[in-house]
């Protein structure tokens, strides 16, 4: 009887799998295409040691593989910005004066490609399960979860969103190791058109402390 019901539970657990595959797919497919995205955002991160979940928005563009830039107006003024060399963390609504520099690594999955680290190589690099067939902003997705093969993720679950039409997630959502939980949700999606390329650099502003890290 037992090993009737471990059966069962193994045979779903690779049914699950395995309807994973052709939304990935279509998901690698669809980012592959992709030179330029840009998008809204709405950001909530939920601290469990704080409880109260703390909401942002604003634009988000990206430029694969190594160029990310993130103009926040909620809290206004705020900036993340990846230029291909630096990541720049330009807060202050919280820590004015100061702005966090990062130098880019060159491999690993703490990179700038936001969406693309999910979308490339999937199979290789997580254990997928199918959750649901789901709608998001009136659109059809397929809810997908990852865990990561390996250690060096900054998360140990990541859940996606995937368009069912276009094949580009709407959603992430990461369950990070520090403990946090961060969802980010996009809308007004734009592929491939004309972005500024001032939206990928940063300039320090007057007075501005620098803090390598």
């Amino acid at each position: 009887m037992l090993a009737a019901v471990l059966v069962v539970l193994a045979s779903g657990f690779q049914s699950d799998s395995a309807r994973a595959v052709p939304a990935l797919d279509r998901a690698s497919t669809a980012y592959a295409k992709v030179q330029m995205l840009a998008a809204d955002f709405v950001q909530v991160v939920t601290n469990p040691m704080t409880g109260a979940p703390d909401t942002s928005r604003g634009r988000l563009y990206q430029l694969p593989p190594n160029r990310l830039g993130m103009r926040f107006v909620e809290p206004r003024g705020d900036r993340i910005v990846a230029d291909g060399r630096y990541f720049w963390l330009y807060t202050p609504s919280t820590v004015p004066g100061q702005v966090i520099r990062t130098r880019i690594p060159a491999s690993g999955g703490q990179g700038p490609n936001l969406i693309g680290q999910f979308t490339e190589k999937p199979h290789e690099r997580y254990r997928s399960r199918y959750v649901r067939l789901d709608t998001l902003g009136g659109r059809p997705v397929d809810v997908v979860t990852l865990v990561p093969k390996d250690n060096d993720a900054p998360f140990t679950e990541a859940t996606l969103w995937i368009d069912k039409q276009d094949g580009l997630p709407r959603r992430l959502e990461f369950q990070e190791n520090t403990g946090q939980r961060r969802s980010i949700t996009f809308a007004k999606l734009l592929v491939n058109g004309e972005v500024p390329f001032r939206e990928f650099t940063f300039s320090v502003p007057v007075g501005v402390q620098v803090v390598d890290q």
